[in-house]
C-alpha cells in the first residue's frame, strides 16, 4: 500500500508560481511512474504530466513550457513546478504512483486557486 500527500496548493495571483509536491509513504524503488492531474471545478481529471523511474518526463501540451516535473528519490518526493500561474490552472492537483507491480495509488489532491 502507497500513501501519497500532496501539499503545496493555496490561492495566488495570475503570474505567480508554485511547487507542489507529492510525498510517497513507500520507497520510489517500488514507483515506476508518479504522475499529476487536475480536476477542475465541475470538469472530469486530466492528465498533467509523468515522471518514469528512468527521469524520463512528459508534460501535457497544454500546459509545456509553464509546467515541470521533477523528483526527489532521496525524499520519496516528486514535484510539479507552475509558472506564470493563469485562473484556467485553478484545480484540485492530484499526484498518482504507478507500482511496478501494476497497482495506482491516488492521494487526496491539493487545492490550487488562481486569482486574476
Amino acid at each position: 500500500q502507497v500513501q501519497l500527500v500532496e501539499s503545496g496548493g493555496a490561492l495566488v495571483q495570475a503570474g505567480g508560481s508554485l511547487r507542489l509536491s507529492c510525498v510517497a509513504s513507500e520507497s520510489t524503488s517500488i514507483i515506476n511512474i508518479v504522475a499529476w492531474y487536475r480536476q477542475a471545478p465541475g470538469e472530469p481529471r486530466h492528465f498533467v504530466a509523468f515522471i518514469h523511474n528512468t527521469g524520463r518526463t512528459n508534460v501535457t501540451d497544454s500546459v509545456k513550457g509553464r509546467f515541470t516535473i521533477s523528483r526527489d528519490n532521496a525524499k520519496n518526493s516528486v514535484y510539479l513546478e507552475i509558472q506564470n500561474l493563469k485562473p484556467e490552472d485553478t484545480a484540485v492537483y492530484y499526484c498518482k504512483a504507478v507500482t511496478y507491480g501494476g497497482r495506482n495509488y491516488w492521494g487526496r489532491g491539493t487545492l490550487v486557486i488562481v486569482s486574476p
